[in-house]
């Protein structure tokens, strides 16, 4: 049956009273919880005559303390229907039934076969009589209750009873003392729910990755199906980001599942590359660089724009003219399908790209008549070729790699690795790798095939990536989970401009660490979002007859204040899903050097101090030194 989803605010029935509404109710269960396990001592535990002397019993201890004497009634049994040889009755002469009697209500109790055996004929109630309470409270305790006191008799069931009330205690206190703050503080009505670590898992049904934290033992997960709705970790530096996603990475390996790892600091690279795994290091500086060739990866000649786009960005282009335009013509030289050393070659040499571009609707971008635009076109078309030669030659290489055969086969992880003093020259082959990978692997995954993680650390030291905007809203179908870490949503601006805003909301789970810029902050409080409060307003006032008067008063505030987001330890944070957000802390996670973070490849691009500068023609040398060249109009020069 479908559950009816309950809608508008949660009204106030019983909340208002101050009263400790929590302990009463436990103190009440209790006290029925008493009378029923006395009942059930009364009614099975005891015999029937004792049940029929217990009121006897409790009179006759009560009051003898103030009065000598009261007016009972005993049971007698005889053996004639004279009663002169009538005796008290006892546990062996009676059964539970119905005795009529010539004054009074019938007995509850009737002789039983025993008695009738021994020749008794008569049960009866006697006429009533006064006897000493201390001496009938002696009688009837050992010949009715076999030396039982009073006391004695149900104290079981109330200490079960006192067992019962002891036991809700920590509850009704608990929640009794979350009732009154709620009445100073307000309680919420509506918005997120601060939770702790495990109230969040079991809230969620977690059973997916996880986290562990200092406040539980068990770690804080997330559903299974939550996972391909990405995720986005936000944290200044040393808050804990990279703990965080060295948790996750050991989850991951620990499935089996693959993943591209982008390790500006080299740091997850020492830790989880496996050569026999048969991972890849993509970093033309690194000797485990193997041979990458980007016109491998074509499928069809619409594909070069996707990768041209990726390399050339805007960064402090005002006209985009110069960015469009180097894109095109590089999307046509990759169609011819050339190394990496040829192209390199062709983007150095105007000629050769007049060559293969005459005759094309690209060729009036870099008209000679325009002298100034093909200037600028080809300036800008050659920014990049830095960047291809450094790549390691076919035959500097053992391994050949492709994204497009590697997204078939998932097989082993990826890393993306920079270092600090060739990252600029690194910038545009990084955006191409990545955003070659999200478009092979945008597709929905084979029966047989695992998850991929994308795991991006510190964004914004990377240039715009195109495909990550396409990557965040719609990997979620191919199955395969983004990990996005950055400091400042001021970077994530300055990098997509207007696409930032949806690319920060997209990732379902978020989690927020140290955030010291004020605007960020900010951002982060309202991203977790704001609760409806409902408080007890209290009045006071003087006058004749003295009194409070009390208002429901309701407002709207933040869940998280922005100077809680700043104002955070390391290794503490919040997480976001959904409407729940789990307030956590978590262990540091050391860094375990399996292996070295940095091979350097042996390469010819080394400064040697004091290297001489290339030897000129003895022809140009002599005339660069007469002073009368020097001087000579370019039209001599050209004669």
């Amino acid at each position: 049956m479908p559950t009816v989803q309950q809608w508008g605010r949660k009204e106030s029935i019983i909340w208002p009273p101050r009263g400790y509404l929590y302990t009463l109710s436990a103190l009440f269960l209790s006290l029925a919880a008493t009378g029923l396990f006395v009942y059930v001592r009364f009614q099975y535990g005891l015999s029937p005559l004792e049940r029929y002397y217990l009121p006897y019993y409790l009179r006759s201890e009560t009051p003898g303390l103030l009065r000598p004497a009261s007016t009972y009634q005993l049971l007698y049994v005889s053996d004639d229907k004279s009663r002169t040889r009538a005796r008290p009755a006892l546990d062996a002469d009676v059964e539970p039934g119905a005795t009529p009697q010539l004054v009074g209500e019938p007995l509850p109790l009737e002789l039983s076969a025993q008695a009738r055996q021994q020749g008794v004929r008569l049960l009866f109630r006697e006429q009533p009589r006064s006897y000493s309470n201390k001496t009938f409270y002696a009688w009837i305790e050992h010949w009715i209750y076999a030396d039982v006191p009073l006391d004695q008799l149900f104290n079981t069931q109330l200490i079960l009873g006192l067992a019962a009330f002891v036991l809700q205690l920590p509850f009704s206190i608990r929640k009794d003392i979350q009732r009154r703050k709620e009445l100073r503080y307000g309680r919420r009505l509506k918005g997120p729910i601060l939770v702790s670590p495990r109230q969040f898992t079991k809230a969620v049904a977690g059973n997916g990755i996880g986290i562990a934290t200092n406040d539980a033992k068990l770690p804080l997960r997330l559903p299974r199906d939550a996972e391909n709705k990405h995720f986005l970790i936000v944290g200044d530096t040393g808050s804990g980001k990279s703990s965080i996603i060295r948790q996750m990475l050991y989850q991951v390996d620990a499935r089996g599942d693959s993943a591209i790892v982008y390790d500006p600091a080299c740091e997850f690279v020492k830790q989880f590359y496996d050569e026999l795994r048969g991972d890849i290091v993509l970093n033309p500086l690194d000797a485990r660089m193997p041979y990458w060739n980007p016109s491998k990866e074509l499928r069809r000649k619409a594909e070069a724009k996707a990768l041209a786009v990726s390399l050339y960005q805007p960064g402090g282009v005002t006209n985009r003219f110069f960015v469009e335009a180097p894109q095109k013509i590089f999307a046509h030289l990759l169609t011819y399908l050339p190394p990496p050393v040829e192209l390199v070659q062709w983007m150095s040499d105007p000629a050769e790209i007049d060559r293969r571009v005459k005759g094309t609707e690209y060729w009036m971008l870099i008209d000679p008549k325009a002298p100034q635009q093909r200037t600028g076109v080809l300036g800008s078309l050659n920014m990049s070729a830095d960047s291809f030669r450094l790549l390691p030659k076919q035959e500097e290489t053992t391994s050949v790699w492709t994204a497009t055969k590697w997204a078939e086969t998932r097989r082993g992880w990826i890393f993306i690795t920079s270092r600090p003093t060739m990252r600029e020259a690194l910038r545009p082959l990084i955006s191409l790798w990545i955003d070659t990978l999200v478009l092979r692997l945008l597709n929905e995954p084979m029966p047989n095939q695992k998850p991929v993680w994308f795991v991006i650390d510190e964004l914004a030291s990377l240039q715009r990536l195109p495909q990550l905007h396409t990557a965040i809203t719609e990997n979620r179908k191919s199955q395969n989970p983004v990990i996005l870490g950055f400091q400042r949503r001021s970077q994530m601006e300055a990098r997509y401009g207007d696409d930032a805003e949806a690319m920060l909301s997209q990732p379902a789970t978020k989690i927020f660490l140290r955030t010291t810029e004020p605007r960020a902050a900010k951002w982060v409080s309202e991203a977790i979002g704001e609760i409806e409060i409902e408080r007890l307003r209290e009045t006071h006032y003087d006058g004749s007859r003295a009194g409070r008067n009390f208002a429901l008063d309701r407002q709207t505030e933040p869940l998280v204040l922005p100077s809680e987001v700043s104002g955070l330890d390391d290794l503490r944070g919040f997480l976001k899903y959904g409407n729940h957000v789990a307030r956590f802390s978590f262990p540091f996670v050391a860094l375990e050097e399996k292996g070295p973070g940095f091979d350097e490849r042996k390469m010819d691009d080394l400064i040697v101090p004091g290297t001489p500068l290339p030897v000129e023609p003895e022809e140009l040398q002599g005339n660069l030194l007469t002073p009368e060249y020097a001087v000579q109009p370019p039209e001599n020069q050209m004669e």
